[in-house]
């Protein structure tokens, strides 16, 4: 595969210039095509900064099959919720000679809905396991098998009248989407080269995003939204997983896991160069050695002993407390008021899906945003930065949401706070806290880190969904103040204990964790510890 690398950084050669860029594309080729080819290469490595277009393909490869499932499988459901409850009340007809209870039918709904956070926590909680038995692509290959069959099922659940099958293939999209989830951030943050990690790694939050966005698009009324499409709007799924199927056996595995997990130092090279380019690996190749000498005779840890390990206990409750966050910091709460809000807008009903698409095209939108700041501006301003601003956004919708009858112009100031959360959302928790989880571990701790992070998540997606209706119930629109306090909590735990992470090596990061840490157990003893003594010593 030709490639067009860009000049490195921090070395004393000039940035590149898109102009000089496309000028000198523009003479490398004959052909109209090629030239055309290599400056679309050309600008990407400018606009992105990547060193090799390989590794952006990687990224894509990656992502088709794995978190973007996630988010497509979240917001496909909703299309078809009529057509769905109308099959289950037709199947009990012919198999009991009376209609289903209302209660009945709410509760088979809501066990195909909330099947897929199950098979989600399932997922997590193998994915690491997966990912050091097969590997991160290996893994992420297998994943496939379980999406596949869930389109299947899911496809054959009206002609065969089962709606079982619907329950069983949504357990099985949860299971896919739990280990995608888990394992697409491992691999993308392993392959990525350091000064492009955090950009590298939003390819998570992006395809997740982009998901929930096509399933949106997919789901209207002029594509598949119709009665009639409701059985292959269900087994799309399908699709995304024989793309990652026939695209990523073309890129290698991660080099980090070849060299530090599987001691195979010409594979890791062979991958370093495919991914990097042949004169940009050589540093990242030294940064993993040097991680691959600290990890000998060290087997990948379990997630019990990693909560058995002090020198990582900040690490890991950074990891569980913005797990919780990113599921219970009101992102749900805005999607369920949206369309109450659109309506008080005055959008017709028949009108609010459309509506509802552009909440996900504004989610994409500032994930993309958010991939293009992350290395300029890091990742404790972007993700301070956001839950400050949703926490400024929860003030205003309890103040909106509370006058919406007062004044006509108030339910459009809603309709703002609306996108404006989502924007805050999309602008840094959304993205920033799977790389946060790449980069608090090394390689021997961060698949367990992924499985605790991971169903953590899950755990907290589950509970939302059983106790939110409760909150809103009893609070109303003031339950976004219970979201404000949250957004505020995480936002100051981070400035206090979170460090920046941007350009730096993994060790460098745990190694400044540890002195954090040692030095505020010196300060609370009275004593001035050796924080040079730890710096020195194996992790």
């Amino acid at each position: 595969m030709a490639t067009t690398a860009c000049p490195k950084q921090g070395h004393g050669k000039p940035e590149p210039n898109l102009a000089t860029q496309g000028a000198r594309l523009e003479g490398e080729g004959t052909h109209l095509g090629q030239d055309t080819s290599l400056f679309i290469e050309g600008f990407l490595c400018v606009l992105f900064q990547y060193p090799n277009t390989s590794l952006l393909l990687a990224v894509c490869a990656a992502g088709i099959g794995g978190t973007f499932q996630y988010g497509y499988n979240i917001s496909v459901i909703n299309a078809p919720t009529k057509y769905v409850q109308n099959f289950i009340n037709q199947t009990w007809l012919e198999r009991y000679e009376m209609d289903i209870s209302e209660q009945m039918l709410t509760l088979l709904w809501s066990i195909i809905v909330s099947v897929f956070t199950l098979g989600g926590l399932i997922g997590a909680s193998i994915g690491g396991t997966l990912a050091i038995k097969f590997g991160r692509k290996g893994a992420l290959l297998l994943n496939n098998t379980f999406a596949l069959l869930a389109a299947l099922l899911m496809g054959l659940s009206y002609p065969a009248g089962l709606y079982e099958l619907l329950i069983v293939g949504r357990f099985l999209t949860g299971i896919n989407a739990g280990i995608g989830v888990c394992v697409q951030p491992m691999y993308l943050g392993e392959i990525a080269p350091r000064m492009f990690r955090g950009t590298m790694a939003m390819g998570t939050s992006i395809f997740i995003t982009g998901g929930i966005f096509t399933g949106q698009v997919i789901g209207l009324n002029e594509l598949l939204g119709k009665e009639e499409y409701w059985p292959i709007l269900l087994s799309t799924p399908c699709i995304p997983a024989v793309l990652q199927i026939l695209i990523l056996p073309w890129f290698p595995e991660s080099p980090r896991y070849l060299l530090i997990d599987k001691m195979n130092d010409t594979e890791c090279r062979k991958a370093l160069r495919q991914l990097h380019g042949s004169g940009n690996y050589h540093e990242e190749r030294e940064d993993m050695e040097r991680e691959r000498i600290n990890a000998l005779g060290i087997k990948p840890m379990k997630p019990w002993e990693l909560f058995g390990d002090p020198s990582l206990s900040w690490q890991l409750t950074t990891v569980i407390l913005l797990n919780c966050a990113q599921q219970l910091n009101g992102i749900n709460a805005i999607y369920f008021y949206a369309d109450y809000v659109f309506a008080q807008a005055g959008i017709p009903a028949n009108k609010i899906p459309y509506a509802t698409v552009g909440t996900g095209a504004c989610e994409c939108l500032t994930a993309l945003t958010c991939g293009i700041l992350i290395e300029s501006l890091g990742r404790r301003v972007l993700i301070i930065g956001g839950y400050s601003l949703m926490t400024l956004w929860c003030i205003c919708l309890t103040l909106t949401l509370t006058f919406q009858e007062t004044s006509p112009w108030v339910p459009y100031l809603s309709m703002i706070g609306v996108f404006a959360f989502i924007l805050s959302f999309g602008l840094g928790p959304g993205g920033v806290t799977n790389i946060l989880t790449t980069e608090l571990f090394t390689q021997t701790s961060r698949p367990a880190a992924y499985i605790i992070g991971g169903s953590i998540n899950w755990l907290s997606f589950f509970f939302i969904g059983i106790v939110f209706p409760f909150i809103v119930n009893s609070l109303q629109q003031y339950c976004f103040l219970v979201f404000l306090a949250i957004c505020c909590l995480v936002a100051g735990y981070i400035f206090i204990i979170v460090p920046e992470t941007k350009n730096k090596t993994f060790l460098e990061i745990q190694m400044e964790i540890q002195s954090r840490t040692l030095r505020k157990h010196n300060k609370s003893e009275g004593g001035n510890g050796p924080v040079a003594t730890l710096l020195s010593t194996p992790l």
